[in-house]
């Protein structure tokens, strides 16, 4: 193995040549700036070729705030050879995201997102056009609007009956659960169900394939790959992330090929009947996300045809955003109802009150229980699932009096504005009161319309997901607390943030349900 390396001289002229190659550059990029006279954001002390990278460690969202105290809620960073603007406020987020949308209406890619989205042919990165236009229309419309959703809500109420009867077992026999673990079940099957039609959990090898994908898909596209931010690393491989996400991207689309072959088939058995735009099938069942792409696809009329290629993305779209991101708000929401009994009994006595112990709660009463939503709102304050928004600018602009040249990485810490005490009294409280009538946070809503709130983005990059997103956390998390006590070791949750694209908790949260209502109520259809 020693003969494989490199001699000392080698490895210096190497280095030199890339000190050499990067000062040239920087010279370059500076004095471009300067002749252009930008004013830049405040910025701290670069060092060479990683530029800023140092400072984000050990969680970044932390890391920036703690920068933002000291300059500013608007900064300057560089990224390697990335050039970057942080907003850590609610005023400048919005002078960002609504006087300048249309300046940082795309979203960066990096090498994993571009091998596993078939090349940028999925809906969440691609570039503001036609095509995404097309794309975010249909899923208001049809993919992820309010019709479709309410057709596939008994799928969602089978789901988390399930969920509980798994939670029922652990509690008769006085067993802890990885309650985060099975909350990523649920969400994973309600999402294959509602995407493909089955279920993502079981002994058979294509279920146990999915939920790996999903794992995967999070961690390359989360993960840091210096390829994506020194320019001299871009074609290397060096940490395999190329490597490992075309792997990925092999075993998703042979899954998905088996699974629309098995679609196309049944289609052309019934070619007999009209293919209409409507979320229901023949018989009056709920069609599935891949059943109505595929409708879209054959449609001459559209004024863009979606090909194989986008149908598959945008299902690893719905996987990748829908799976951990639900189950992680549904985990940290339970984790600090946990360590607030007074919260966690006001709102079992809401669901009491409202529903009774007759029937399980179902999406159709969240409407009718103001405070388990004021509950979900404020896990979203505190625990984001995406504490940072992350857009590119498409085009010069100046903001807060500062240059904002074309081609700028922006970054809205969504963390801090909703821990910002300019914003919020009391902010590093839970205190889900805040979002009731006379409250600090009374009238704000969770889509980002008044920017204090930015758990899924603002304007027209705002996640269309979000409705499902929310109907998945308040209904598990209504059930959970309707039908079981809870017991952690110690008598209090540790509530450390861990690394990752959407916030995890730095250590599983264990816990022991105890059932208070003998036997489980009977979900009731309330179709």
């Amino acid at each position: 193995m020693g003969d494989e390396h490199l001699p000392p001289w080698a490895i210096a002229s190497l280095v030199g040549l890339l000190s050499l190659l990067f000062f040239r550059r920087l010279f370059h990029y500076y004095s471009s700036s300067h002749r252009r006279k930008l004013k830049l954001p405040p910025s701290p002390t670069a060092l060479p070729i990683l530029g800023h990278l140092h400072l984000l460690a050990p969680l970044p969202h932390q890391a920036l705030h703690r920068l933002s105290t000291r300059l500013g809620p608007l900064m300057h960073l560089r990224l390697g050879s990335v050039p970057c603007v942080v907003a850590s406020d609610a005023g400048t987020a919005q002078e960002f995201l609504r006087t300048h949308e249309l300046s940082f209406s795309d979203r960066p890619g990096s090498i994993s997102i571009s091998c596993l989205t078939y090349g940028g042919a999925d809906f969440s990165f691609a570039p503001y056009g036609d095509y995404w236009t097309f794309m975010k229309k249909l899923c208001m419309s049809e993919l992820l609007g309010g019709r479709t959703l309410e057709q596939l809500r008994p799928v969602r109420r089978e789901e988390i009956g399930r969920f509980l009867g798994t939670l029922r077992e652990r509690a008769d026999r006085g067993e802890e659960v990885d309650l985060g673990s099975e909350l990523k079940k649920l969400t994973n099957n309600v999402i294959c169900r509602m995407a493909m039609g089955r279920r993502c959990s079981g002994t058979d090898g294509e279920a146990e394939q999915a939920r790996k994908l999903v794992e995967e898909t999070a961690e390359l596209s989360g993960g840091f790959n210096a390829a994506d931010f020194i320019w001299f690393f871009r074609g290397l491989d060096l940490q395999g992330f190329r490597k490992r996400s075309e792997d990925v991207n092999r075993r998703f689309d042979s899954m998905m090929e088996g699974i629309l072959r098995e679609k196309e088939e049944a289609r052309r058995k019934n070619m007999g009947e009209e293919t209409t735009f409507t979320a229901t099938d023949g018989d009056g069942d709920a069609k599935d996300l891949v059943d109505l792409l595929l409708d879209i696809a054959e449609n001459e009329d559209a004024t863009i045809r979606l090909t194989r290629d986008n149908i598959k993305a945008f299902v690893l779209d719905i996987f990748a955003a829908g799976t951990d991101s639900s189950a992680i708000t549904t985990e940290w929401a339970m984790a600090e109802l946990i360590n607030h009994p007074a919260i966690l009994h006001r709102a079992r006595e809401e669901i009491d009150t409202v529903v009774g112990r007759s029937r399980l709660v179902d999406e159709s009463d969240v409407p009718n229980l103001p405070y388990l939503q004021a509950v979900v709102k404020e896990t979203l304050r505190l625990h984001p699932a995406g504490p940072l928004n992350v857009r590119q600018s498409t085009r010069d602009c100046r903001v807060g009096g500062y240059d904002v040249p074309a081609g700028t990485r922006l970054f809205v810490n969504t963390w801090a504005i909703g821990r910002d005490p300019a914003q919020w009294a009391e902010p590093l409280q839970f205190r889900p009161e805040r979002f009731g009538e006379g409250g600090d946070g009374a009238g704000v809503d969770v889509r980002g319309q008044h920017f204090r709130l930015l758990p899924f983005g603002s304007g027209r990059r705002v996640c269309p997901g979000a409705s499902l997103a929310l109907h998945v956390v308040q209904g598990a998390l209504a059930a959970m607390v309707q039908c079981f006590e809870w017991k952690v070791e110690g008598g209090r949750v540790d509530m450390a943030e861990g690394a990752g694209l959407t916030l995890p908790r730095a250590r599983p949260l264990f816990c022991q349900p105890v059932a208070r209502l003998d036997p489980l109520p009977v979900a009731v259809g309330r179709d």
